[in-house]
C-alpha cells in the first residue's frame, strides 16, 4: 500500500508512525499512464510523506496534527506537471528538437539532452555533426561506439547517457554504489540550541527558503514549501541558461532574484541572504558550491541551525557523483527507458518521475530538518538524487502497462487544475496535490520572471 511506502520513506528520516496520524490515499492504482513503472504508487507515497511532515510542523505550532489526503491520479499527474501548463491557452515549448535517442556504431543507443544552448552546441561539436540538424547529429553519432561517445560527452561537460538494461546498470560501478545508499538521508552538520518555528498562521509561515536550483527537481522542492507558507526566494544568474516555460510550473508562490556568484558582489549578497535563511536548497553537483565557499558546513557556520538540502543527478557517492545529468538521462542509463520500451527502441517514461519525486523528497527533508531543529536543535544536511529515486522506483517492481492511458480524460483532469493571472499572463496549471484538513495548501502569488524581485528578505 502507498501509505506503508510513505512510512518507509519517513522511517529513513527517523520519523515513525504515530497513533494520531490521519492519512488517506484514494483513487485507483497503477497503471495510470502507459508505463510498467509504479509511478502512482511512488508519487502518492512521496506526497503522503510530505503531507505528514507538514502535519508535524503544524503539530509543533498548535499541538494538533492535520488529516492528510492524497489522490493517486492527482499524484501521478503531478509527475508530469509541466505538461499541463497553458500560457494564455497555449502550451509552452520545452524540448529542443535535437534531444533524443541516437543509434551508435556498435548497436547501442545514446540519449542526448540538448535543451540548454551550450549543451546543444557541445553535443554537436563533440559528436562531429556537420550541420545543426537531427539528421546530421544522427549521422555523426553513428560513427561512434556507445561507451566512447558517452565518455566524450561527459568529459566535454555536456549531458547524455548510454541506454542500459537494468541488469547492466546494476552491475555498473555507479549502480553498485547507488544501491548502497538510502533513498534520502539527513545528517547533522552543526550544533546549535533548539529554535522554535517562527510564528504565523500556516505550517511554514516565517520560514525563509533560499532556492538556488534550476530545471525541475530543486524548483519543485521550493514550490512545495511555498504552497505551505514559506517565503521562498528563488535565485538565478543572468549568464546561466534557464527554461522559462518550466518556471511557469515551478515558480508558484516564490519571489525570483538575480545573484551572480562569479562576482564578489554576488558572493556578498549570497552570504547576507544565508545569514537570515532557515533552509538552503541547492541543485548543483556535489562540490560545485563548495568551490565557491558555500559548502554545507560553511553555510551552517554562517547560519547555525540552517537546513541544507542537496539535490543532484547522480548522488554524493560513486564514480559518477560529479557527472551532469537530468531526469531523461538518468532514466536511460539506469534501465528505466529500456524497460519502458526495449534496448533497441528505448522510450522515456510518460512522466518525469525522478525530477518531481526528488523535489518532493527535498521538501520533505527540509521539513524534517526544521522539525528536528525545533525539537532538538542542530544544523542539518539532507541529500537526495535522481539516481537514488530511479533505484527506489525500480525496486517497487512493475505492472502490465496495457491498461494505462495516454492521458487522463478532461473530466477527470479538471478537478486537479486551476488558473492564475500574473506576469506570464493567464496560466493553467495543477493545484497542490497534498490536501490538508486545517491549512489547505495554496500559492500566495503567481510565478514571476527571473530577476523580478530584489535579492533580500522582506
Amino acid at each position: 500500500m502507498s501509505s506503508d511506502l510513505a512510512y518507509d520513506i519517513l522511517g529513513q528520516l527517523g520519523r515513525a508512525k504515530r497513533a494520531d496520524d490521519a492519512l488517506s490515499i484514494t483513487g485507483g492504482g497503477d497503471p495510470v499512464f502507459v508505463t510498467p513503472w509504479r509511478i502512482a504508487h511512488a508519487g502518492s507515497a512521496a506526497l503522503a510523506a510530505v503531507g505528514l511532515a507538514v502535519s508535524d510542523l503544524w503539530r509543533l505550532r498548535t499541538c494538533k496534527p492535520q488529516a492528510v489526503t492524497i489522490d493517486r491520479h492527482a499524484a501521478a499527474a503531478s509527475l508530469r506537471s509541466n505538461t499541463y501548463v497553458l500560457q494564455n491557452g497555449k502550451r509552452p515549448v520545452s524540448w529542443d528538437p535535437l534531444a533524443g535517442h541516437y543509434p551508435t556504431r556498435d548497436g547501442r543507443v545514446m540519449f542526448l539532452h540538448t535543451n540548454h544552448p551550450h549543451h546543444r552546441a557541445g553535443a554537436l561539436r563533440i559528436a562531429g555533426a556537420k550541420a545543426e540538424t537531427r539528421e546530421a547529429l544522427a549521422e555523426a553519432v553513428a560513427q561512434w561506439d556507445g561507451l566512447a561517445i558517452e565518455q566524450a560527452i561527459a568529459d566535454g561537460n555536456c549531458v547524455g547517457g548510454l541506454v542500459r538494461s537494468r541488469e547492466e546498470w546494476n552491475a555498473h560501478p555507479h549502480g553498485i554504489a547507488v544501491a548502497k545508499l538510502p533513498l534520502i538521508d539527513i545528517v547533522k552538520i552543526g550544533e546549535v540550541p533548539a529554535r522554535p518555528l517562527p510564528k504565523g498562521p500556516r505550517p511554514l509561515s516565517g520560514v525563509r527558503v533560499l532556492d538556488l536550483t534550476r530545471v525541475l527537481a530543486g524548483p519543485t522542492s521550493g514550490r512545495v514549501l511555498a504552497e505551505n507558507g514559506a517565503d521562498v526566494l528563488h535565485i538565478a544568474a543572468p549568464h546561466l541558461p534557464y527554461q522559462t516555460e518550466l518556471l511557469m510550473d515551478t515558480g508558484h508562490g516564490k519571489r525570483c532574484a538575480w545573484v551572480d556568484l562569479t562576482k564578489p558582489a554576488g558572493v556578498e549578497t549570497m552570504t547576507a541572504l544565508l545569514r537570515e535563511a532557515d533552509v538552503f536548497t541547492q541543485g548543483y553537483r556535489p562540490g560545485t558550491l563548495a568551490a565557491r565557499g558555500f559548502s554545507p558546513e560553511k553555510v551552517a557556520a554562517l547560519r547555525p541551525g540552517i537546513v541544507c538540502v542537496s539535490i543532484c543527478a547522480y548522488g554524493h557517492e560513486g564514480p559518477w557523483s560529479d557527472r551532469r545529468g537530468f531526469d531523461s538521462i538518468v532514466q536511460n542509463v539506469t534501465g528505466l527507458s529500456a524497460t519502458q520500451g526495449s534496448l533497441a527502441k528505448p522510450r522515456n517514461l510518460p512522466v518525469q518521475a525522478l525530477d518531481y519525486i526528488a523535489g518532493y523528497l527535498g521538501a520533505l527533508g527540509a521539513m524534517i530538518g526544521l522539525a528536528r531543529r525545533a525539537e532538538q536543535g542542530g544544523s542539518w544536511l539532507v541529500r537526495v538524487s535522481l539516481v537514488q529515486v530511479a533505484h527506489w522506483l525500480a525496486g517497487l517492481g512493475t505492472v502490465a502497462p496495457d491498461k494505462g492511458i495516454a492521458e487522463l480524460p478532461e473530466a477527470d483532469l479538471a478537478p486537479y487544475l486551476m488558473e492564475s493571472d500574473g506576469a506570464f499572463g493567464r496560466l493553467r496549471h495543477l493545484k497542490p496535490v497534498v490536501q490538508l484538513s486545517d491549512t489547505p495548501a495554496f500559492y500566495a502569488k503567481p510565478p514571476e520572471p527571473l530577476g523580478t524581485s530584489p535579492a533580500c528578505w522582506p
